[in-house]
């Protein structure tokens, strides 16, 4: 199946908890000037909520995951505390 390789880097939010090993998740991701569903897999369970960062593309709308904490905000913590 032919990958998307639009989605990979984007970061996006867990709709439905990922389960691991066991089975995908749902997630919505910001691509190409929109909002996108796919179902995501991730090493961990991750639950609805988390962000994530995608970080391989398995194909027909399916997506490897794993949680994001985006970097700039701890800058901008630190900044406001300064």
């Amino acid at each position: 199946m032919p990958q998307d390789e639009a989605v990979i880097g984007r970061t996006g939010e867990v709709l439905i908890g990922t389960r691991g090993p066991a089975g995908p998740g749902e997630v919505l991701v910001r691509v190409r000037g929109g909002s996108e569903t796919f179902l995501a897999w991730s090493e961990e369970p991750l639950p609805v909520g988390a962000t994530v960062l995608v970080i391989e593309s398995r194909g027909c709308r399916e997506v490897g995951v794993i949680e994001w904490v985006d970097p700039l905000d701890a800058l901008g913590d630190s900044a406001e505390a300064g």
